[in-house]
Order: C-alpha cells, then sequence, then structure tokens
C-alpha cells in the first residue's frame, strides 16, 4: 500500500511539474515514478507508523514555508555580495565541520538538503554525525547548524516541540 501512495505522489508532481500531457511523456512519468518509488520506498516508509507519517507530512509541510524565506534571504545576501565592486573583499570562503545531534536518515538527508538549497552554502560530505558544509561568507557558516538543525529536528520528532 506504501508502494501506491509513494507512486500517487511522485505522479502528481510529475504531472504538475512536466505540463506535457501527451502519451509518451505520460509513459515516461509511470516509468521513472515506478522506477522511484520501489528504490525509495525503504527511505521513507520504514520508521514511522501510518498515523505518525501523516502528523510528519503535515510538519514537514508548514517547514517549507520557513525553508523558502531563508533561500530568499539567502539570495538576496549572496546578490548582494556579488553585485559589489569589491567582490573578492567580500567573500570568506571555507569548509566548517560540525557534529548534529540528528540521528535518523531522513533527518540527516533532509538537514543537507536544506543546507545546499540556501546560496551560499552546500553540504559537502555526511559522515555519522559529522556535516562538512562549504560556505561562501563569514555569515553563512555562522548560521549552522542553528535554527535549521532545530526544525528539521522538529519535523522528524528528533526534538521537542
Amino acid at each position: 500500500m506504501h508502494f501506491i501512495y509513494m507512486f500517487l505522489i511522485m505522479f502528481g508532481f510529475w504531472i504538475v511539474l512536466s505540463g506535457k500531457f501527451d502519451a509518451f511523456h505520460i509513459t515516461l512519468g509511470v516509468i521513472s515514478c515506478l522506477i522511484v518509488s520501489f528504490l525509495s520506498l525503504d527511505l521513507f516508509f520504514h520508521e514511522t507508523k501510518k498515523k505518525g507519517r501523516i502528523a510528519e507530512v503535515v510538519r514537514f509541510l508548514s517547514y517549507i514555508p520557513w525553508l523558502v524565506k531563508e533561500i530568499v534571504l539567502a539570495t538576496i545576501h549572496v546578490a548582494f555580495i556579488a553585485l559589489r565592486p569589491n567582490v573578492k573583499d567580500n567573500i570568506d570562503p571555507k569548509v566548517i565541520m560540525f557534529k548534529t545531534r540528528l540521528k535518523k536518515d531522513l533527518s540527516k538527508v533532509t538537514f543537507a538538503n536544506s543546507i545546499t538549497l540556501t546560496p551560499g552554502t552546500i553540504t559537502i560530505k555526511v559522515s555519522d554525525d559529522e556535516f562538512y558544509v562549504h560556505a561562501l561568507t563569514k555569515k553563512t557558516a555562522e548560521g549552522l547548524p542553528g535554527e535549521m538543525e532545530e526544525r528539521v529536528g522538529k519535523v522528524f520528532k528528533e526534538f521537542g516541540e
């Protein structure tokens, strides 16, 4: 049953994002979504019971607007740095390492992808509880792990409300 849910969610996204409704594209969508659903089913549906999964999805959906806001703010910050005449003086790239309190694989993946989606930072490596992140400036490096880790932890019930 979980496989069907996973397939329907992915295929729904496929339809919305592709905007193509001819037989060729629909067939490609079905095949792609079947393969991805099969390969990633255990990642999404092995830890939580059905009732807990629905609450987790709701918490994740409430995390998305906050993440979008952070992406917009980081985009403005990076654009401001890039468009200044003395750009070399404003960039201070570094690789930072920090330990996360997150334990679940899905939490760590969500956190790593959230970092990478935010302009000015890229997750380079995740090894057990250590994250290696490239940060473009001192300001972007200072914010890690910070509030983002807390919010991801709350989504997946790793930290208190």
